[in-house]
């Protein structure tokens, strides 16, 4: 199982992208695995597309490639609130790591800084070198 965060899937989305073709990639590669999302991360994916009227189609072009909503419980708003206090990180990123650490997954990421914050609480991450 593998987390994503919006970093990866906008970049996916957008062929003019800096990272597009790492991003493209490395989905590609991981089709085979199961694709998890914070709600929030889905969230903030789909305003691009909602903007232009396409968020219904994006959300399914989600649900078609794997990805599933993570399941939230009571803990999660103060596991949020420990990870944004002890590590600066934006709360979108938290929500990201949290299901992340949750779940026990690899973190997809391009966002240099949750990647290093992902490996310190020794969590894979990809696609960026480590």
């Amino acid at each position: 199982m593998i987390t994503l965060d919006a970093s990866l899937v906008i970049a996916h989305l957008e062929p003019s992208e800096q990272h597009h073709p790492a991003a493209s990639t490395f989905l590609r590669d991981h089709a085979h695995e199961p694709f998890l999302m914070h709600s929030l991360t889905v969230t903030e994916v789909l305003a691009g597309a909602v903007a232009t009227g396409r968020g219904q189609e994006l959300l399914d072009d989600l649900r078609a490639i794997g990805v599933q909503v993570a399941d939230r419980d009571d803990g999660e708003p103060l596991r949020l609130a420990t990870l944004r206090s002890t590590t600066g990180l934006k709360l979108p990123d938290c929500c990201a790591l949290d299901t992340a650490l949750q779940s026990g997954s690899m973190l997809g990421t391009l966002d240099l800084r949750l990647a290093s914050v992902a490996r310190a609480r020794h969590l894979r991450v990809g696609p960026l070198p480590g």
